[in-house]
């Protein structure tokens, strides 16, 4: 038997991983007890998602576990042992915002939870694959000290920059910048999972992600900003853009392209890589133009808002540079752009709403 564990196995990372890895003939054991809800209200709520992977998959098995709770991650662990191959810990507090209401939840979720996960792994499957979704805020701020240039829709690098033709790589320092509290714990977890690949010699692996994002997210409006904003355009909600003149610039990766990531790491690992993961120049947007995108997908017009104030360590132009990972893995490609993405959420977000 092979097994695979994914933590946050509701959210958008995690039940596109328990899929995939169900069809690669893995059995699949999904952790997440929809804090999701508690952070965002009922709209955001995953209960859908793993009432769906539970109806669909034959060899996925829920635990409604606290990955905070040591005892109750190392149940589920010990019962799989050494047949885990994978995990896939995407179970985290994903937002700024909140991340500032209770930091300490925050922390104990993205910070100590993250080290309770991989303890069980070294103490029951210390050869399995262990990976960890982090996030492009583990560079903080420092990305907006790059030289920018203001265009008609967006901010973009200056073109004579070395970055420019193809995004930020992992060479950029995450010291001495503000991260919001969020960024802060990812910081911590990040660098724990480092850690346990290069001190304990364990097959961890660090994917620093840019905006994930798929039909599958169940978008608030404090994270899953490109989900929100296609839920806002198809029922009317009013949508609010926070600073840099709505010119702020995110790539977008599907969560069918990360998990592909995902896999072909699996087949040769690296111990304690880390990893840019998101859409780099094959897919990105500025906020006005997610906007235009929407209008004229949907078909109506977008109803939003501007607030001067941008969030506290916000990028203001982001591109990941995935060329380090493709050398790594050459067989792995891009499948869908921002247009794909949007069109995507789109359709499957209004059968969800009929």
């Amino acid at each position: 038997m092979s097994v695979c564990i994914v933590t946050g196995s509701g959210g958008l990372i995690g039940a596109q991983s328990a899929r995939f890895f169900a069809e690669k003939g893995l059995d699949v054991v999904g952790i997440d007890n929809d804090m999701r809800r508690y952070f965002f209200g009922e709209q955001a709520s995953t209960k859908w998602q793993v009432r769906q992977l539970a109806e669909n998959l034959p060899r996925y098995e829920h635990h409604a576990a606290d990955i905070r709770d040591a005892d109750a991650v190392d149940k589920v662990f010990a019962a799989y042992g050494k047949d885990v191959r994978i995990i896939i810990h995407a179970a985290a507090q994903p937002s700024h915002d909140w991340a500032a209401r209770e930091p300490f939840t925050d922390f104990d979720i993205n910070a100590r939870g993250t080290l309770v996960m991989l303890e069980a792994a070294r103490k029951h499957c210390p050869e399995a694959v262990f990976v960890f979704t982090s996030t492009n805020k583990v560079y903080g701020d420092t990305p907006n000290r790059l030289p920018l240039v203001e265009l008609e829709t967006r901010w973009e690098l200056d073109p004579a920059h070395p970055w420019h033709a193809r995004g930020i790589d992992e060479s950029m320092s995450i010291d001495a910048s503000t991260h919001s509290v969020f960024g802060a714990s990812k910081v911590a977890a990040d660098i724990m999972v480092q850690e346990y690949g290069r001190y304990f010699g364990m097959n961890t692996v660090v994917f620093r992600g840019g905006c994930l994002t798929g039909s599958g997210h169940s978008g608030a409006e404090l994270h899953g900003f490109l989900a929100y904003l296609v839920k806002c355009g198809l029922t009317g909600a009013p949508y609010t853009v926070f600073g840099y003149k709505g010119k702020q610039v995110r790539d977008n990766i599907h969560s069918s392209d990360l998990v592909n990531m995902f896999w072909e790491f699996m087949q040769a690992p690296r111990p304690g890589e880390v990893y840019n993961a998101g859409g780099g120049r094959h897919s990105n947007c500025s906020m006005l133009e997610a906007i235009a995108l929407c209008e004229e997908i949907s078909g109506r017009p977008f109803r939003w808002s501007y607030a001067e104030d941008n969030r506290v360590g916000d990028h203001v132009w982001w591109i990941s540079d995935v060329s380090k990972f493709k050398a790594h893995y050459p067989h792995w490609e891009y499948t869908m752009n921002v247009r794909d993405i949007v069109e995507e959420i789109a359709e499957n977000l209004g059968h969800r709403l009929r």
